[in-house]
């Protein structure tokens, strides 16, 4: 049954936070909440978390609401993106603090936690403390801690934000295989438009305490409802007025009618890829994104006249 945000409005003074804000989503999913800063994804995720009262609206979850219950009695795990350990708690303690304020039995509880370990690969720390973690694997344990009282959501606030960039990408696999092996219904919040395309089934895409569009990873990409998803998700240049992706840009050496006319800026070889600078005509810029074996084929160097087309751009009334 998952959980339904009806018509929820927050606001912070003059500042509107939530504009009447309306969400489904699927039970056992993995949605993400993406945005920039100031977009309304972090008040939606701590008001359906309870950690926020809403002024108008309700959120259910499970088929029940829960726009008045407090976050203990919600069925929520959260994770933030500091994870609050209890530094003077070895890792296996800080995993059984819910079930032992739950008051499960001796038994029940070190059965639990040994479980939860082996699936965040963190077996072999249980007699650490979280001095003794990397970054990482304090998340992880986090993880595992919201994960040990079973809950029916779990709320996950921009948890891999203050790690590595190497650390994230890993981190993102893992979470992705994990809620294959435990499909809690799980919402995400995230600026980073490359991990929300990686590890969600969903994405809504916010901007200024409004939903902006709902869709997989696929359709916000390549449909965007509106100019600000095409402009945040993913690269975008601008071809005789209208929004294109750079990489559905095609560079030719000959003029065919759809063509318009440009001049080599500057080419900057990024590994595989080549990101090259042209000016138009009537002195615009713009960038295209080819392969390297494409580059070399036309042999493009700055100063060179050639021609571009694109059989995909979008524009916006």
């Amino acid at each position: 049954m998952g959980i339904t945000v009806s018509n929820i409005s927050k606001r912070f003074g003059d500042f509107v936070a939530l504009d009447d804000v309306s969400l489904d989503i699927q039970n056992g999913s993995l949605t993400a909440l993406l945005g920039p800063s100031g977009s309304g994804k972090s008040t939606l995720l701590r008001v359906i978390a309870g950690l926020e009262n809403p002024d108008s609206g309700e959120v259910v979850i499970s088929g029940q609401n829960k726009t008045g219950t407090p976050p203990q009695q919600r069925g929520v795990g959260f994770v933030f993106q500091h994870y609050a350990a209890f530094k003077h708690m070895t890792v296996e303690d800080n995993v059984a603090f819910g079930l032992r304020i739950r008051k499960r039995s001796k038994d029940q509880t070190r059965e639990k936690v040994h479980e939860l370990l082996e699936l965040v690969h963190l077996e072999g720390f249980a007699h650490r403390y979280p001095s003794q973690l990397s970054g990482g694997q304090r998340q992880r344990m986090a993880l595992a801690r919201a994960l040990a009282i079973e809950p029916e959501v779990l709320l996950l606030d921009e948890p891999f934000g203050a790690l590595d960039a190497s650390v994230r990408k890993d981190l993102r696999a893992w979470l992705r295989r994990l809620h294959e092996d435990m499909p809690v219904t799980t919402v995400l919040v995230t600026h980073d438009q490359e991990e929300a395309m990686e590890v969600a089934s969903e994405i809504v895409v916010m901007n200024d305490g409004a939903i902006e569009q709902i869709g997989d990873p696929t359709e916000v990409y390549e449909n965007p409802a509106t100019e600000f998803v095409m402009s945040f998700i993913g690269p975008i240049t601008r071809l005789q007025g209208a929004y294109v992706r750079p990489h559905d840009l095609r560079i030719q050496l000959e003029p065919n009618g759809k063509t318009s006319e440009a001049r080599v800026e500057e080419l900057l070889h990024l590994g595989f890829e080549v990101r090259v600078h042209l000016r138009l005509s009537n002195d615009e810029d713009i960038w295209a994104q080819i392969t390297r074996d494409t580059a070399s084929q036309l042999d493009l160097k700055n100063g060179k006249t050639v021609y571009i087309v694109t059989d995909r751009s979008r524009s916006f009334g």
